[in-house]
């Protein structure tokens, strides 16, 4: 009987193995939160794992020459065991080309101080190019970036805008809110408009993001930062790339807090207050001081009768026009419009960019020229901003 139940052990031990459920990488890895001396790389899989990157210099060498630094997500001491990776790499150079590589290993179990491992899955290397990133360049004589808004899960749109630009010369995009109708899932997020990024851009040109409302909504609104990471850790920030300072905002949901829609769960006027403060301090920064364009990227214009139009006018075109704001590109009206500087309201033109249309902007020593483009690729409207010389 022993014998019998070694035998049926040793033939069916090599079975279970092979009937073990695969693990692997099922979005991504995309680009967040550049700066000049960090990045923030992403990737899911389909079971917890702990996950970590290797780089190497854009140059001739082999990935497989010598072992590469692993760079892994962790949090605390601890390496992160999910499915959402989100591994922060600090310590680059400005204005440096480093090839990446992903790596994810499936956590098995984790019982009291015992872990086991399972399968890895990577990025291909052999006999492929792999990715690179470019670290941002705050001394850069220009930058070419681009905008796009308002693209509620129309891939097709978001394709067709994406497509005009030569990506030999973008040096970063701007998803300026409302790219999805709700949160409901992780998977919602990427078939939405992530695999169309990724597909595009976002594995070597990094993607900013300014929320808008409807990325506010659903089940799942709160776990949207976990995927789109910015610099300063929040979902506003500043940054800095050659003669550009950006003053991203969040601008929030586009009704009072009180209104049914929401159900209770908002609490947008504190934290648009939360904002004011930060951007009071922010505008203050040498970064935006001695920057010679200074842009505001926000979802909702402060253009309009609704709560949050007003809350944004009220909160934050005070404050940008003390500071010398030269720009706000907004979105949200689903139309395109420019504001030229107004006494009464901001001292700065006001630029929306419709849900069918996509902004290029060059800026370089002479002038910001923004251009908006139709789905066609003709020109609708242009306006050209000076550099502050303070």
């Amino acid at each position: 009987m022993k014998l019998k139940l070694l035998f049926l052990t040793l033939v069916t031990s090599p079975l279970i193995t092979l009937c073990q459920p695969s693990f692997k990488i099922t979005h991504g890895p995309y680009l967040q939160a550049m700066t000049d001396q960090s990045v923030n790389i992403v990737w899911t899989t389909d079971k917890p794992s702990i996950g970590w990157v290797e780089l190497a210099p854009d140059d001739a060498s082999d990935f497989y020459a010598i072992a590469r630094k692993k760079y892994f997500g962790a949090h605390d001491g601890l390496k992160s065991e999910t499915t959402l990776h989100n591994v922060n790499i600090g310590g680059l150079a400005p204005a440096t080309t480093y090839r990446y590589r992903i790596y994810s290993q499936e956590v098995l179990t984790h019982e009291n101080h015992f872990v086991q491992y399972g399968k890895v899955d990577a990025s291909a290397a052999y006999r492929v190019q792999l990715p690179t990133f470019t670290t941002n360049n705050k001394k850069a004589a220009e930058i070419h970036f681009a905008v796009v808004n308002d693209i509620h899960e129309r891939n097709d749109v978001l394709k067709t805008l994406l497509n005009q630009l030569d990506w030999k010369q973008v040096n970063m995009v701007f998803f300026n809110g409302d790219m999805i109708n709700n949160c409901r899932n992780e998977e919602q997020i990427f078939t939405s408009f992530m695999y169309t990024a990724v597909a595009l851009f976002a594995q070597k040109i990094p993607m900013y993001y300014a929320r808008g409302n409807h990325e506010t909504r659903g089940e799942y609104a709160a776990a949207f930062s976990k995927y789109f990471p910015a610099p300063s850790g929040k979902l506003y920030y500043l940054l800095r790339s050659g003669p550009v300072c950006f003053v991203v905002l969040d601008t929030g949901e586009d009704k009072p807090d009180t209104d049914m829609e929401y159900s209770g769960i908002t609490n947008f006027d504190a934290y648009r207050d939360e904002q004011a403060a930060w951007l009071k301090e922010a505008l203050k920064s040498e970064d935006y001081i001695t920057a010679p364009y200074k842009i505001v990227i926000g979802h909702i214009p402060p253009i309009g009768g609704w709560h949050g139009n007003i809350e944004v006018a009220q909160k934050f075109i005070p404050l940008l026009n003390e500071g010398g704001a030269q720009l706000m590109i907004a979105a949200h009206l689903h139309r395109s419009l420019k504001r030229m500087p107004e006494k009464e309201g901001a001292h700065f033109p006001v630029v929306v960019n419709s849900n069918n249309s996509i902004l290029k902007v060059k800026a370089d020593a002479n002038q910001l020229l923004v251009e908006m483009y139709d789905l066609q690729g003709k020109l609708m409207d242009s306006i050209k901003i000076k550099p502050d010389n303070k």
